[in-house]
Parts: C-alpha cells; structure tokens; sequence
C-alpha cells in the first residue's frame, strides 16, 4: 500500500527530470497518486515531454500563474483528467537575472515586482484556483529557499521568498476552516534548471555539504522530494502554516 494511495495531485514546475517536480510526481506515482502537471508557452511541449519519462506518463495542463484566463479555466482543465484534487505542489519561481547576482541596490521595481508576482503572490492565485477542486483534508506544498538570511547573490529572490513563506502562513489561516492544509519545504541548495539560472549560484552552495551535519548532496532531490510526498499524505492532518527544513541540518548551525 501505498502513501499516497488513491490521491490526485496537482504538480506544477516540471521542465527537466533535474526538476524537483519531477522527482515530487515520480515519487507521488510510485506511491500511488494520481497525477495531473501543469506548463505553459514555450515550456508546455517540454513538460508533455518529459512527462512521458514518469513511471505513467501524466497529462499536462496550461497554467500560465500571472494569467488570469488560465486561473480562471484551470478547475475546469483539471477536471479533464481527474473530478477533484486532494493535493496541489507549487514548484514555481523566477527573477529577472537584473535583480539577482549581486544586483541588490540597482534591482528596479519593474523586475523586482516581476519576481514578487511569480515566486510569492502566484501561490495564492494557484491555491485559489484549484480551491474548488480541493477536498477537505487535502494539502498545498511549496518549495522555497530559506527566507530568514541574506544569501549570496540571491538578492530580491530572497525578499520573494521571504513573501512566499508569508503569503503561506496567511492561506493556511484562511484555507484552515475548509480543511485544506499549506505548508512549505526549505531545501537545501540543488543543482535544478532554475537554480543555473541564478548568477554565481555557486557562492550559494559552495561549502553547504561541510556545514550539514547529514552531509549534502546537491544534485539528489530525493529527500526533498520524499518530504513533499509526507506532507501530501494523510500523515501530518494537524500541520499547516509550517516550513520543514530539507537542507541537511544547516538551517539549525552557527557559522
């Protein structure tokens, strides 16, 4: 029997089997689940694509996050495939390289609000459309990258985390009545499509692997991945609001 047994998931950031994601809807088969994916543009051939490499190729739905169209059809797409949803992934994020890579105090609002839209305010917009699909008892998961420090060349992708993980608490407050858990997983630093995007994402993780305790592998996904299933599962009813830390132990060492 499987964790997962019996559940539909929405998953979201599937561009490349480095993809978190990937490792997310992979696992989330394995255990079970039913899964739906979600890509737009120029990526939606892509993620068709390599949805295929999963242990049962799953169907893939247009969800563009700043489009209001695709918000507003993204229940009835859904419903294509799967009549409800009892968990949702948001694995979605993106800053213009202007406003990271050591850009801090020349980052303009245009981008910066570019990368507040995307990485922050889009897991509102992803939650309340695929509200009505929801069943009580279901759960929304994020990945974010630990918000309470400046990291090198993160820059105002951090101060977009650092949104993220409120806009999460606030819907966990607001979505808590009907059931629905949100909680987030801070992993360590991994060697994924988004992460080759970040100038000097290097600096980031250089040394990581000496300062966890567990030790760190920055190209295996698995244990954050793993995470993210437990928390779609049936196994924490009473956790929301909550970051769990994936990173090794870092998160909890002084320099």
């Amino acid at each position: 029997m499987g964790l997962l047994d019996g559940k539909t998931l929405l998953v979201t950031g599937v561009l490349m089997e480095s993809s978190i994601a990937f490792s997310v809807a992979r696992l989330a088969q394995e255990q079970g689940a039913t899964v739906v994916l979600s890509s737009f543009g120029r990526q939606l051939k892509l993620t068709q694509a390599i949805s295929r490499r999963l242990p049962q190729p799953a169907p893939v739905v247009e969800l563009d996050v700043t489009n209001d169209e695709d918000l507003a059809a993204l229940a009835d797409r859904v419903r294509e495939h799967v009549d409800h949803l009892d968990g949702v992934v948001h694995s979605i994020g993106f800053a213009p390289q202007s406003v990271m890579g050591g850009n801090f105090l020349a980052g303009e609002w245009k981008d910066v609000s570019t990368a507040v839209e995307i990485s922050a305010f889009s897991l509102k917009s992803l939650a309340v459309a695929a509200q009505p699909l929801l069943t009580r008892g279901s759960s929304v998961v994020g990945l974010t990258f630990d918000a309470q420090y400046a990291w090198p060349v993160y820059d105002w992708m951090g101060v977009a985390k650092a949104a993220f993980e409120a806009t999460a608490r606030y819907l966990a407050r607001d979505l808590g009545p009907e059931g629905i858990r949100v909680n987030l997983v801070s992993a360590g630093p991994l060697r994924t499509t988004a992460a080759k995007s970040i100038p000097g994402f290097e600096a980031m993780e250089g040394g990581w692997p000496d300062r966890a305790p567990l030790g760190w592998d920055v190209s295996d996904a698995e244990p954050t991945a793993r995470t993210i299933v437990a928390l779609l599962s049936d196994w924490f009813p009473a956790t929301t609001a909550e970051i769990v830390h994936v990173d090794g132990g870092v998160h909890a060492m002084g320099l």
